[in-house]
C-alpha cells in the first residue's frame, strides 16, 4: 500500500522505515519543519531544578543540542506524553522518566498523581491547550519555555507531481491537527486524492480528525490510542 506521511522530515524517516518493514511503500511529504530555540531551553532549565514535562519529542531534539549544558539536568524527573517520547528522553540520559499513554490531560493527571509541582514545560508553537489547562485544573504550578516553532513547509506543484509520479497514495497518515489543516488548504494536495474515493485518512486522535473536511469524514479512521503504533495498526 502507498502511504503518504505528512510528518516533519526527522520523524517521517523513522515512520518510513517502519512502513517498509510492514511491506508498505512510504511517500514522504513533510508539511511542517521545526525551528529550534536552544537558548530559550537553556535559560529555562538554568532557572530551576524541578520536574520537566514534554508533550513532543521535538522538545528533546532541542535540548539534545545543549551538550554538556544539559548534563546537570538529567537527574530531574521528566514527564512525557507517549512511550516513544519517553524513550527518546532516556536515550538522552534522563534517569527518571515517566510517561502517559494518552494525551496531555492524561499527562497532567500522572503528574498530579506523583505529587510533582513547580514544573517546567518545554513546549512548541503551535500547540493544543489540553496539557496546560489540565495542570491549571489540578492546581499544579508550572512555567512554559517555548523552545521550538513548527513552521509551514508547503510543497510546490512540481514537488507534488514528482512525489505522486509512481501513483497516488491509498492512505494518508495525519499526526497533528495543524498538519491536516495544512494539507487540506493546499489545492494541489487535495487534487492528488484518488477520485474513486478509495483513500483512507488515518488520524492520530479525534482532535486531529476534526481538521478533515466534512465531505471526507467517511474516509477517516482514528487510532485507538494516540501513538504511532496504534496509528500504523490501522493499515
Amino acid at each position: 500500500m502507498r502511504v503518504l506521511v505528512t510528518r516533519p522530515a526527522h520523524s517521517a524517516e523513522k515512520t518510513a522505515r517502519r512502513l517498509r518493514d510492514m511491506g508498505h511503500e512510504p511517500l514522504l511529504l513533510p508539511l511542517r519543519q521545526p525551528l529550534h530555540d536552544s537558548l530559550a531551553a537553556a535559560r529555562a532549565l538554568a532557572a530551576g531544578s524541578g520536574p520537566i514535562a514534554v508533550t513532543s519529542a521535538e522538545a528533546l531534539r532541542v535540548v539534545s543540542a545543549l551538550g554538556e549544558t544539559l548534563r546537570p539536568h538529567l537527574a530531574r524527573p521528566l514527564f512525557a506524553v507517549g512511550e516513544a517520547t519517553a524513550k527518546e528522553a532516556e536515550s538522552l540520559g534522563f534517569r527518571s522518566v515517566s510517561s502517559s499513554s494518552g494525551n496531555g490531560r492524561d499527562l497532567a493527571d500522572l503528574i498530579a498523581a506523583q505529587g510533582a509541582d513547580g514544573l517546567l514545560y518545554l513546549a512548541g508553537l503551535p500547540r493544543a491547550e489540553t496539557f496546560e489547562q489540565g495542570l491549571r485544573d489540578l492546581g499544579i504550578r508550572f512555567s512554559v519555555a517555548e523552545c521550538y516553532r513548527m513552521q509551514p513547509a508547503a510543497p510546490g506543484p512540481a514537488a507534488i507531481e514528482a512525489l505522486f509520479s509512481g501513483g497516488r497514495p491509498e492512505a494518508i497518515l495525519f499526526y497533528s491537527r495543524q498538519t491536516a489543516d495544512d494539507f487540506f488548504h493546499l489545492p494541489d494536495l487535495r487534487a492528488a486524492l484518488p477520485e474513486a474515493g478509495e483513500i483512507r485518512l488515518l488520524c492520530l486522535s479525534e482532535a486531529v480528525a476534526q481538521a478533515i473536511p466534512v465531505a471526507l469524514k467517511d474516509k477517516v479512521t482514528i487510532a485507538p490510542m494516540p501513538d504511532e503504533k496504534s496509528l500504523l495498526s490501522l493499515l
